[in-house]
């Protein structure tokens, strides 16, 4: 059985006693870091510079730090209410001071988007990797100890612990230390917070060296609240909603197109006549391959399990079973309503959802002909952040080296879609980005970055439509990225490619993709938002209903300060126009129901007038 602990500088002796003094440490991706461990074990190192210690990790979760007055008292209670009790890393708050000691070396493969930009530490010590191969690279460079939160559970008499939200690389590791290829300490730290799931990673006490468990460094789990769904992500999820075929696969990346999508899919399973019309206002000249109810539903497997998962299993659409499991995942990350639901899911629902490792969930070597017939027509939707019109994909980084995230899982699943027969990579962008005052196409002639090269392009998917480019010649792709660009852009583009001799000189964008502007995706959608079928938040919301209020609002008034000159006409409508009673309970929120300086007097103006044209407090 494990040495017990409640000191975590206790266990951090210990581990150092029996290690030696050069550690490599291997993190959990995300949520499953044993913070106070870390800590413990970077203090030590801190302080006797005798002692080597590596961190290989990825996604450092941070709490969030607002800038602007209005993002203060905006967010500040928030992050009381949600992360108040997370213990902050200490080794993330010496790279961004650029303070890491000599002897302390932190390597990641993935990044939080963009929080590590022009960072120079972090950027230097980045490694690009496929997340199935994170595992080698760590136990190449002679892992000795992983660190790990876990949940707990006594049986008997006799405790078990749960690797419950990262099975993805853990397990893959444990598997080489058992098999002789891998020797390290296996230390846990338990959180009551943290569901226990069963399967894999339900392991006996006798695999951990050590284990910190005690009510002084129990904490609340990090939950970073959902985001509201824009127009441009639902009109995304939407057109991915209509690719996924009953009786097939699903995948999901994180974030908004990915709530989207589910929602997508549960308007068309739901609602089938009204998924029908909003799909004919958004692309009324792209037929929708597929767009009728589930009635075999899906069966589940994605590197990150997050909240919409479960709101597809209530929907009844995530219900296609293998060996009994509607929902194969390798991590989870999410809202404190998800880590609950979670926790209290009966026996036999918690026993449909299991956690894997990342080897299982994210490619097909390992009982190859069994993930064959499990992983029919399958679906692999994830984000890009800009592509080519030759239809290769920019997901990770910059032109200029410097990383915003990682490539992740994403190849993984991209090299899977052409491995098994009926399966479509499906790559989701925006088509534009905002850079200050000037909009900027996110579809390009080209790029001096690529994650995903253009031989293996499939599916683009933007707000303006599906352009399945898999098998098709460089002309052909270039049309059909045309065609889901923005129409801003759209000349100019042609024009390059042609000036390459890639497409034909008397090529012309037919006339129905020659209207893609965002008031008609704002248009298509009105009547479904109004109908309540695209809430912002389909899955719940840890904001307040006043925050829920607030947030289009600020949305709006972040965006005019982009163009300066939509100011004036804000502060003067806020000036001129008394609030109501719902705009004073959210200028209230904010503090700025009695201003008492000028800023804040200009404040409530304009926050007055943001809240009177988004409507959200009529």
């Amino acid at each position: 059985m494990p040495k017990l602990f409640s000191d975590p500088e206790a266990i951090a002796e210990d581990i150092i006693r029996d290690v030696g003094t050069n550690l490599v440490v291997g993190l959990p991706l995300g949520l499953g870091k044993a913070n106070h461990i870390i800590n413990a074990l970077y203090a030590r190192a801190a302080a006797d510079r005798s002692i080597n210690l590596t961190l290989f990790s990825a996604l450092t979760l941070e709490k969030p730090k607002p800038g602007s007055l209005l993002e203060k008292r905006f967010i500040a209670p928030v992050i009381d209410r949600l992360f108040g009790g997370y213990p902050d890393l200490t080794y993330a708050a010496a790279l961004h001071a650029g303070a890491l000691p000599p002897n302390i070396q932190v390597i990641e493969f993935f990044f939080l988007a963009g929080k590590w930009l022009h960072v120079p530490y972090p950027q230097q010590h980045y490694i690009s990797a496929n997340y199935t191969h994170a595992a080698s690279y760590l136990l190449a460079r002679g892992l000795n100890v992983v660190t790990q939160l876990v949940a707990k559970r006594v049986e008997g008499g006799v405790a078990r612990y749960s690797l419950s939200c990262n099975t993805d690389t853990t397990l893959d590791i444990l598997r080489a230390r058992a098999e002789g290829r891998a020797s390290f300490r296996l230390v846990g730290q338990v959180n009551s917070e943290l569901p226990f799931m069963p399967g894999a990673g339900d392991l006996p006490g006798d695999e951990f060296s050590a284990v910190l468990d005690s009510p002084e460094t129990d904490f609340p789990l990090f939950a970073p609240p959902a985001e509201p769904i824009s127009d441009t992500k639902y009109a995304i999820g939407l057109h991915a909603a209509g690719l996924v075929p009953d009786g097939g696969t699903l995948q999901i990346g994180i974030g908004q197109v990915g709530d989207a999508l589910a929602q997508g899919l549960i308007v068309r399973h739901r609602d089938n006549a009204q998924f029908r019309a909003v799909m004919k206002r958004l692309a009324p000249e792209q037929p929708v391959p597929q767009a009728g109810s589930f009635e075999k539903g899906l069966y589940g497997v994605s590197e990150m399990l997050f909240e919409a998962f479960l709101g597809l299993i209530d929907a009844g659409i995530l219900k296609r079973e293998v060996d009994g499991v509607t929902l194969h995942g390798a991590f989870f990350l999410g809202p404190k309503a998800f880590y609950r639901t979670l926790r209290e899911l009966p026996a036999e629902q918690i026993a449909r959802i299991q956690m894997m490792p990342v080897s299982f969930t994210n490619q097909l070597y390992g009982d190859e002909d069994i993930k064959r017939r499990a992983r029919v027509d399958a679906r692999f939707v994830n984000n890009a952040m800009m592509a080519t019109l030759m239809g290769a994909a920019i997901s990770d980084g910059l032109e200029n080296g410097q990383v915003v995230s990682g490539v992740g899982g994403q190849y993984n699943f991209v090299a899977q879609a052409f491995a098994l027969q009926g399966a479509r990579s499906v790559l989701a962008l925006e088509s534009t980005r905002q850079t200050g005052a000037k909009a900027q196409s996110n579809i390009l002639w080209n790029y001096g970055h690529q994650t995903i090269p253009r031989h293996l392009r499939d599916v683009f998917v933007t707000e303006y439509g599906v352009a399945d480019v898999r098998g098709k010649s460089d002309a052909e792709t270039i049309a059909a990225m045309l065609s889901i660009s923005d129409s801003r852009f759209q000349g100019e583009l042609a024009k390059v490619a042609k000036d390459a001799g890639k497409l034909p000189k008397d090529f012309e964008i037919p006339r129905a993709y020659r209207r893609n502007f965002p008031e008609a995706i704002a248009a298509a959608l009105k009547p479904a938002r109004e109908a309540g079928l695209l809430p912002s938040f389909p899955f719940g919301s840890d904001f307040t209903e006043t925050e829920q209020r607030l947030i289009p609002a600020l949305q709006l008034l972040r965006d005019a300060q982009r163009t300066p000159l939509r100011l004036p006409g804000l502060l003067w409508q806020g000036m001129t126009q008394p609030p109501n009673a719902a705009r004073l309970e959210c200028l209230a929120r904010l503090g700025l129901d009695r201003p008492t300086t000028f800023v804040e007097r200009a404040y409530r103006a304009l926050v007055n007038a943001a809240l009177a044209r988004s409507g959200a407090t009529k």
